[in-house]
């Protein structure tokens, strides 16, 4: 009866172990897509920074090209 108790304690120690490691394999597993996840999200974000930086560029070089024009031809104007 101990050899039959002991056996079984010594089973129940193993698929313990056992599930616990595929526990941490999944766990694994979901932890690495999540990064993924977050990492194709601040890539994303990212490139939505720069394309919104270099527009609002453009614009304020566009608008210092107007002033400038518009302050040569009011200066050639008084002559």
């Amino acid at each position: 009866m101990k050899k039959v108790f002991l056996s079984l304690a010594a089973l129940a120690l193993v698929f313990s172990v056992y599930s616990c490691r595929e526990t941490t394999e999944v766990k694994v597993d979901d932890t690495a897509e999540t990064t993924t996840n977050d990492v194709e999200d601040a890539m994303d974000n990212t490139g939505d920074a720069i394309e919104e930086a270099a527009e609002d560029t453009g614009d304020a070089i566009e608008n210092a090209a107007d002033e400038t024009q518009d302050a040569v031809e009011d200066a050639t104007d008084g002559q």
